[in-house]
């Protein structure tokens, strides 16, 4: 009767959909339980499909002016001369400007609802006198971003307006209440390079992930192959927008086109699928991604593209398998999870750790997991999890 769990409609997401098909799980106490990513939706989904609109549509509205900001500035990096790649100054402007005009938006939009944000940046370092000048920075560029979007009337904000929006984000998170997680640029390398970042906003409820928005500027709204640079015919600027119970959807970022229901990639045959990995080495452990593609027989390179746009690229099937090993010591945080988690998991995809273990988004700033997180569909999950657990141990016997 087992298999049974394995029958449900592809991508099925709703409660009522694994419902029905956990009733038809054997009670009998010595059949092994259903792994945990055939049952994610009852543990992660006690609400209605008509909670959280209003959220949902104040996320999308933060993330896209956001995103403009952001915009703005890699379009100065990219045709200055004068700026070195390895200048940080751009990127913390357009951070700083990010996590501001998301903590603004969502506090004007939602002025009923207590405001709780955790978020990478604080203001401790711009409040410093050798900073005055990048912080005029990003108030003009934050007070810009708003008046572009012609809804907000009040009167330019001020530098210490700013700092305090930045502050908004100071939140610990936790399993009570509601807590809003946004890295306002993920992928900053890619950012300064000119390619991939995303900014990246969910709302975790009683330490529940449930909604997600991914803002990505660079991101095609046509599949990526192997390289994640779009054609100059193609549309560039995708964002991914998901809500517990009700799928993914995909739009372009400026809004010019209608959201479409997106799916992760159906692929049974291991061969056949591709997978992607962060761009950077230090990012993630590239020789054990290649060790578990190994296993598993994957035949395609891997696509290396920056940030939390991997998740959104996986949600609408450009690839099959997303792998991310950190390097030993390093604490992942779940502002770089949370938004990409659910937009795959509404496409009908499964995020866990290398242990096959959901990833637990109320122990406050930190995830605690089992050496990396994978992602995929529930038909290659069973595949790539004995090929995960392999690699780890040969990995650890060779030490």
């Amino acid at each position: 009767m087992g298999s049974v769990l394995l029958s449900a409609p592809a991508g099925c997401c709703s409660i009522s959909c694994w419902t029905r098909v956990l009733c038809t799980y054997p009670s009998n106490p010595r059949t092994p339980k259903p792994p945990f990513y055939l049952i994610r939706s009852l543990v992660n989904a006690p609400v209605a499909s008509m909670a959280y609109n209003k959220e949902l549509a104040a996320a999308k509205k933060a993330a896209s002016l956001a995103a403009r900001l952001c915009q703005k500035v890699q379009k100065a990096i990219m045709q200055s001369d004068v700026l070195s790649k390895s200048d940080k100054s751009p990127v913390t402007v357009a951070d700083y400007g990010s996590q501001a005009v998301v903590s603004f938006v969502l506090e004007r939009e939602l002025p009923s609802e207590s405001f709780s944000l955790v978020a990478e940046e604080d203001s401790v370092d711009l409040r410093k006198e050798e900073a005055q000048e990048t912080l005029q920075r990003i108030t003009k560029l934050v007070n810009e971003t708003l008046a572009s979007d012609g809804t907000y009337n009040a009167s330019s904000l001020s530098a210490e307006d700013v700092l305090a929006a930045i502050d908004s984000g100071k939140s610990e998170g936790g399993p009570h209440g509601r807590h809003w997680v946004l890295d306002p640029i993920d992928g900053t390398k890619g950012f300064l390079r000119g390619d991939q970042y995303a900014i990246a906003l969910a709302l975790l409820d009683v330490g529940k992930v449930v909604l997600g928005v991914l803002a990505c500027p660079n991101l095609s709204l046509v599949p990526i192959g192997s390289h994640d640079r779009p054609s100059s015919h193609d549309k560039v600027g995708s964002l991914f927008f998901s809500k517990i119970g009700a799928g993914t959807e995909m739009q372009s970022l400026d809004g010019s086109s209608p959201p479409i229901k997106v799916h992760v990639s159906a692929t049974e045959n291991p061969e056949e699928a591709s997978f992607f990995e962060s761009f950077e080495a230090a990012h993630s452990l590239h020789d054990l991604s290649s060790s578990i593609a190994k296993k598993l027989g994957v035949k395609a390179p891997p696509v290396r593209i920056d940030s939390q746009a991997k998740y959104g690229a996986l949600s609408r099937g450009d690839g099959a398998i997303y792998l991310r090993f950190p390097h030993k010591g390093y604490r992942e945080k779940i502002w770089d999870h949370a938004a990409g988690s659910i937009v795959v998991t509404e496409a009908g995809g499964v995020v866990t750790d290398a242990a096959g273990n959901a990833l637990d988004f109320s122990k406050g700033k930190y995830l605690d997991l089992d050496t990396g997180i994978i992602v995929t569909n529930a038909k290659l999950m069973p595949l790539l999890l004995k090929a995960v657990r392999e690699s780890l141990d040969e990995k650890t016997s060779s030490l």
